[in-house]
């Protein structure tokens, strides 16, 4: 008989928790070590049972899903993630692929694709929802492009400035966050409209979004 997969769920809504659990036991072939409501609880489960897979809710309290998965692999514990969410907005996505995290489910698909994706993810496999991962793709491209094209166009101080007011952060700030004059950000601004051919600051907040910079 083979080993059950060891799981830990990570879910601030208990009805999520509950149901999860109730489909991984229906299953069989799984073991789940704790259920818990917040991003610390999760990171604890992992740091005492040492699961398997992680089945860990994107957005929770005390520690969002992101912080947990950077602390899990900042510790370099062997637990896998998969993400388990109802919506995922780009950065998340992003980040999380960036991350190495082993899948990504959303909660309104069918739960046997829960199952499908902890068994790859335990096996060493990496399983994306399709659009989830066509998304992560295209944005990570357009990134890459955005930087090559800012970076053939600025040099690194103005590429500075220029996240920085796209941040929205003021001159006085900037200068400060820095350590030049509050003279020297003006003049790369000045510097940086005539480059990328813009005329305000909102001009070019649209800009950096174009070009997947912020």
């Amino acid at each position: 008989m083979s080993k059950p997969i060891h799981v830990v769920l990570a879910d601030d809504h208990p009805l999520m928790l509950k149901a999860v659990d109730d489909l991984l036991r229906a299953e069989g072939g799984f073991a789940v070590d704790a259920q818990c409501p917040d991003g610390e609880a999760a990171l604890r489960a992992v740091r005492v049972h040492r699961p398997d897979i992680l089945v860990l809710d994107v957005r929770m309290p005390q520690r969002d899903g992101i912080s947990v998965i950077r602390a899990i692999k900042s510790e370099q514990l062997p637990t896998r993630v998969v993400l388990l969410a109802a919506v995922l907005d780009d950065e998340q996505m992003l980040e999380a692929t960036r991350l190495g995290v082993g899948g990504i489910v959303l909660k309104e698909m069918a739960p046997r694709f829960l199952i499908q994706c902890i068994r790859k993810v335990h096996a060493g496999e990496q399983w994306l929802e399709r659009r989830t991962a066509a998304r992560a793709f295209e944005m990570l491209l357009r990134r890459e492009a955005g930087a090559r094209e800012v970076g053939a166009l600025l040099t690194a101080r103005e590429i500075d400035v220029l996240r920085l007011t796209a941040e929205g952060l003021r001159n006085r700030l900037i200068a400060e966050r820095l350590n030049v004059s509050e003279g020297t950000v003006k003049s790369h601004l000045h510097s940086i409209y005539q480059k990328i051919e813009v005329r305000s600051r909102a001009e070019l907040i649209v800009y950096c979004r174009e070009k997947g910079l912020i």
